[in-house]
């Protein structure tokens, strides 16, 4: 994995053990989502709602143990070409119930073999705090991704 934090966006990069219908899939279908969208390996996500076309809504929540709330995520696709890219918007509910700032999320399916390169870009984050927590986020999340395959294979 490699990661670089640049004005206002971050970078990651990760390599899966599966092809990449099957790695674009796990970005896109709800019961999969479930399975790994997770910062926590004993977490959950309760909510995985997916109206994957461009103009469409996602909604995804995950809960961690011992937490009451839901950290949930909304926002719509801009872009859907399966299985080589997505991009769509990102805010995060607020405990009120009102939205939090919208950025933007891309990602690149890059086949190689049997194998998926995942690129993954997140822009529009507005400090660097909330680049590190980011970050942070989206690599736990990747690493719950790539246990599932390994636990698959």
């Amino acid at each position: 994995m490699s990661a670089t934090d640049t004005t206002g966006t971050l970078r990651l990069e990760r390599t899966f053990d599966a092809p990449a219908d099957a790695v674009f899939d796990a970005w896109t279908n709800p019961e999969v989502l479930r399975r790994w969208w997770k910062v926590d390996p004993e977490g959950t996500t309760p909510i995985a709602d997916v109206d994957l076309r461009e103009g469409g809504s996602y909604r995804l929540a995950m809960q961690n143990p011992g937490s009451e709330g839901l950290h949930t995520v909304r926002g719509r696709y801009l872009q859907v070409s399966r299985p080589e890219l997505l991009e769509y918007t990102w805010a995060w509910e607020q405990q009120d119930g009102s939205i939090g700032e919208e950025s933007t999320v891309v990602v690149r399916f890059q086949p190689d073999g049997d194998r998926t390169n995942v690129v993954l870009e997140h822009s529009g984050l507005p400090t660097p705090d909330s680049r590190e927590k980011h970050g942070s986020g989206w690599s736990r999340c990747l690493d719950s991704l790539g246990h599932m395959y390994t636990q698959a294979g």
